[in-house]
C-alpha cells in the first residue's frame, strides 16, 4: 500500500525536493511497487507521478487512460499530444530542483536503472538535477519489519540444519563404501525444506571438486558428479518460510570427505573466512561510529584481504547481495567489482556476505547473512564456519 507520509519523510531524510515516478507498459516495476500498482495490469500509455517533499502529489496521465492513477492522492493533469506531455512534466516538477528517479549514473547500477535516457533528458531540460532513487527504493522495497526478521530467524534454523543433514548423508554413504550423487544430496535438502514448511525459488548448489569452483554451478541429473572419499564439497542453499511476506536465509558451507582436511584447502579457507569477517567488521565499525556506509566499502574490505593474500584474480564476484522476499532483493549489494555500489547499508535491511576463491579443481566460499535492526544493531545469522568440515570425522 502506498504511504505518502513515509515517502515524504524519506525525501526529507535524503535532502530531496521530490520523487518523479514514471512508467511505460510496466517497464518500471520499482515505481509500480512503491505506488502499490504492482498487482494492477500496466496500461499502454506513459504516466508520471510527482511526490514533493512537502505538499500534495501531482499526476500526469494520458487521455485514453485517465483513471490510471485514480487510487493515488493528488491533482490530475491529462495530456494527449506530445507537446502537452512535455509541458505537463515541467508543470509537475514546479519549483523542485533536486529530483529522484529510477536512474543511476553511467552504468553504475542496473538494479535501479528503469527510466530511459530520453525521459531523463526531458526532466533535466526542465532545469532540475536528477539523482538516483536507489536509497529511496531501499526504504520501500528492502526494509524488513519485526515479523519478517523473526521469519528469517525461523528459516535459519532449518537452513542451518540442512547442512547437518547433507554432510551426514554424504558421510553415511561413503562410510558404507559407496558414493552419492550431487543431485541426491540436493533432493534430500529440498525434502528437508518441505518437511519443515520452507520453500525456495530454485534448488541448492551441491558441487564436488571442480564443480565447487563454479560459483553458479547447477547440478543436473545424469550429468552431476559423484561424491566419494577425498572429495571437496561446497553446498550453497537458500530458503524461506512458506508464508506470505517471508524472507530468505541464504548460506554456504564447505567440507572435505575425510577425517582430516588437506592443508591447501584449510589455507584457502582461512583467507576466505578472514575476508568474510573483515566485511562484517566494516559494517559493525560504521554503525558503531554512526557514519553512513556505502555498500561498496563492505566489498572493498573483503576484497582487500583476498588481494593481499595473492588470490585477487580468483575472487570473481561481489561480496554480497541484498536479501528479501526474493533471495536477490532490491536493496544495496555489497559490490565494488561489477558495480560501484553507492547505495547505503540501511537499517532494517539484510544482505549476504559471501567472499570466495575459485580454482579449476575446487572453490571455497563462506556465506552468512547480516541484518541491521531498527536500533542499528548488527546481527550475523547462519553461523560462522571456522574451518573446512572434515565430513568423515567422528
Amino acid at each position: 500500500m502506498f504511504d505518502l507520509d513515509a515517502v515524504q519523510r524519506s525525501l526529507a531524510e535524503f535532502g530531496l525536493d521530490g520523487w518523479l515516478l514514471y512508467d511505460f507498459r510496466g517497464g518500471n516495476v520499482l515505481a509500480r511497487r512503491v505506488l502499490g500498482l504492482d498487482s494492477k495490469p500496466p496500461g499502454s500509455r506513459r504516466f508520471f507521478y510527482f511526490i514533493p517533499a512537502q505538499g500534495s502529489p501531482r499526476k500526469l496521465v494520458h487521455r485514453i487512460e485517465t483513471a490510471a492513477l485514480d487510487e493515488l492522492p493528488g491533482a490530475k493533469m491529462i495530456y494527449l499530444r506530445w507537446q502537452e506531455l512535455e509541458a505537463g512534466v515541467a508543470d509537475l516538477l514546479g519549483s523542485g530542483r533536486r529530483i529522484a528517479m529510477e536512474y543511476a549514473p553511467r552504468v553504475s547500477n542496473p538494479y535501479v536503472s528503469r527510466v530511459d535516457a530520453g525521459v531523463i533528458e526531458l526532466v533535466r531540460n526542465c532545469g532540475v538535477e536528477v539523482v538516483s532513487s536507489g536509497d529511496l527504493i531501499q526504504q520501500f522495497e528492502a526494509t524488513w519489519d519485526d515479523e519478517q526478521w523473526q521469519m528469517h530467524r525461523d528459516a535459519e534454523r532449518f537452513t542451518r540444519s540442512a547442512f547437518d543433514l547433507a554432510f551426514g548423508l554424504i558421510a553415511e554413504r561413503v562410510r558404507a563404501g559407496g558414493t552419492i550423487r550431487e543431485t541426491e544430496v540436493q533432493a534430500a535438502i529440498l525434502d528437508h525444506f518441505r518437511r519443515h514448511g520452507l520453500t525456495t525459488y530454485s534448488p541448492p548448489i551441491v558441487g564436488v571438486g571442480p564443480h565447487s569452483g563454479d560459483p553458479h554451478y547447477e547440478p543436473i541429473a545424469g550429468q552431476d558428479g559423484a561424491i566419494g572419499p577425498d572429495d571437496f564439497v561446497l553446498i550453497d542453499l537458500w530458503a524461506k518460510l512458506d508464508r506470505p511476506r517471508s524472507v530468505y536465509s541464504d548460506l554456504t558451507r564447505v567440507g572435505y570427505v575425510g577425517r582430516t582436511v588437506p592443508q591447501r584447502y584449510q589455507q584457502v579457507f582461512a583467507v576466505v573466512a578472514q575476508a568474510r569477517d573483515a566485511a562484517i567488521a566494516r559494517v559493525r565499525e560504521a554503525y558503531a561510529a554512526g557514519r553512513p556506509l556505502p555498500a561498496w566499502e563492505v566489498d572493498a574490505a573483503a576484497r582487500q584481504v583476498i588481494e593481499q593474500a595473492g588470490y585477487g584474480p580468483h575472487f570473481i564476484h561481489r561480496t554480497g547481495h541484498n536479501i528479501g522476499q526474493e533471495v536477490h532483493g532490491n536493496g544495496a549489494n555489497m559490490d565494488d567489482l561489477e558495480t560501484h555500489e553507492e547505495r547505503l547499508v540501511l537499517p532494517q535491511t539484510c544482505f549476504s556476505v559471501e567472499p570466495g576463491i575459485y580454482f579449476e579443481d575446487f572453490g571455497i566460499r563462506s556465506e552468512v547473512n547480516v541484518f541491521v535492526d531498527r536500533d542499528r544493531t548488527v546481527h550475523v545469522t547462519g553461523g560462522l564456519q571456522t574451518e573446512v568440515l572434515p565430513i568423515l570425522k567422528a
